[in-house]
């Protein structure tokens, strides 16, 4: 119950922030070009806090969290006094209404350079991209990487992290582009190693189950570590600190062996002989189903405990200087918002499975994770959802705001606006297309709830 509160919370201040950037974009532009804004409300639904200030504008936190908006003086939405028809939004020219449409999304692109720029001067510990033994038949193997490998460029660019590689590897991917891979063996040479991305799926979830990199794990021993709230291993009463002897009479000596059981047995009985402290308890647990599109495989819901020392050597502080770090959120805002896109069109054209497309719950879900882990991960997080709506909100739908900058820019090129008419049948299928797309998004939440 804590983790769910946990997580609502997590995600209530995410949206809030993310919403009132955005809002605040289109707020303070319009002010600025001279329109005349009558309310800005966080949230939708019933005001739960108003206060009007010295400037006449209605505040408002409303009880529905999910947006906000931004209110206008605006013929077509009642009556106008004569003497503030100059202040009506629908009454400046078309390059003034763009602006002001823009301002929101451009206010989020803002905000994730900004977290990224303290992200990365705070500091981030990652992975190294050092690459574990790739299985057979996978592209990784047929090139002949090893585990130990250590990646240190993709076409000469450098990479520090494994984050890093998968974001270049993926961009590849997109793009049909061979990737040619800076490898350090474990005896310290280093080769170059072209790994062809030809007719891999570009989606995230398979992409690398084809091409065979993972980060190294060490040899940990099959210890527990944080138990998930609501999983197998809760239900079966597995502990933190738990160390597993055997599942269904079979020894287990490291925890690659029982992830390794769990993921080939979904459904399954499992038997557990655990030693907690100086005692030796037997447990059972039934075994999650998880299903990734294409194939089951079994979840427990227990991380690793793994000794620091095992770590030393395979994880880095990513931390920039105050001023390196701000070319590099800029770049990094950059590349995700072009991701994100690219993404958005492969899914389109069916390269990448509907299934990525997550909703409230499975956000409110990665706000609590990441709030659980610490500042840096839950600012992480709001900037890729940052950029997200950012680019959400360019798309040229109707409703959106990537839809009424479409009508301004075809007003330009006329001379007019479109008619009411157009505009009405416009915004019917834009808002059929955002009702569609959030029916889908909750109907992969409560999908993957029931898995």
């Amino acid at each position: 119950m804590l983790d769910v509160l946990w997580s609502i919370a997590a995600f209530i201040v995410a949206l809030g922030v993310l919403v009132s950037f955005h809002e605040f974009g289109h707020f303070w532009v319009a002010r600025r070009l001279g329109v005349k804004v009558l309310r800005y409300s966080i949230g939708f639904g019933r005001p739960l806090w108003t206060r009007t200030g010295r400037d006449g504008v209605e505040y408002v936190i409303a009880a529905l969290p999910l947006g906000g908006y931004v209110k206008m003086l605006d013929e077509r939405e009642g009556e106008v006094p004569a003497a503030e028809v100059h202040l009506a939004f629908n009454r400046q020219n078309p390059w003034k209404r763009i602006a002001i449409v823009a301002a929101g999304p451009a206010a989020n692109f803002l905000l994730a350079t900004f977290l990224y720029w303290v992200v990365f001067m705070w500091g981030v510990p990652a992975l190294k991209p050092v690459l574990s033994d790739p299985p057979a038949h996978t592209r990784a193997a047929a090139l002949g990487l090893h585990s130990k490998d250590e990646i240190l460029a993709v076409d000469a660019e450098p990479v520090t992290t494994f984050q890093e590689l998968r974001i270049q590897l993926i961009e590849h991917a997109l793009s049909g582009r061979a990737a040619a891979l800076s490898v350090r063996g474990a005896g310290g040479l280093v080769d170059t190693k072209v790994l062809d991305m030809a007719g891999a799926r570009v989606d995230p979830q398979f992409l690398f189950e084809d091409l065979g990199l993972n980060p190294y794990q060490p040899p940990a021993p099959p210890v527990l570590g944080q138990i998930v709230g609501g999983s197998a291993a809760q239900a079966a009463g597995l502990r933190t600190g738990d160390r597993i002897l055997t599942i269904n009479g079979a020894a287990i000596t490291l925890y690659q062996e029982l992830f390794d059981w769990v993921r080939a047995h979904p459904g399954a009985v499992a038997r557990f002989e655990v030693e907690r402290g100086k005692e030796k308890i037997a447990l059972t647990a039934i075994i999650a189903s998880e299903n990734d599109g294409e194939k089951t495989q079994g979840r427990l819901g227990a991380g690793v405990d793994v000794p620091d020392e095992l770590w030393d050597n395979l994880t880095i502080e990513y931390q920039l200087s105050v001023v390196d770090a701000a070319p590099a959120a800029v770049v990094q805002t950059g590349r995700m918002s072009a991701l994100i896109l690219k993404m958005m069109v492969r899914m389109v054209l069916g390269d990448v499975s509907v299934k990525n497309v997550s909703g409230p719950i499975q956000i409110a879900q990665f706000a609590g994770y990441t709030a659980s882990i610490g500042l840096v991960s839950f600012l992480s997080f709001i900037a890729i959802m940052s950029v997200s709506l950012g680019v959400l909100n360019l798309l040229p739908v109707p409703v959106l705001d990537g839809g009424h900058l479409l009508f301004f820019g075809v007003e330009i090129v006329k001379g007019s606006p479109l008619s009411e008419r157009a505009q009405s049948i416009g915004q019917h299928v834009g808002l059929t297309v955002l009702i569609a797309l959030m029916g889908l998004a909750f109907y992969n939440d409560i999908l993957r709830l029931i898995h």
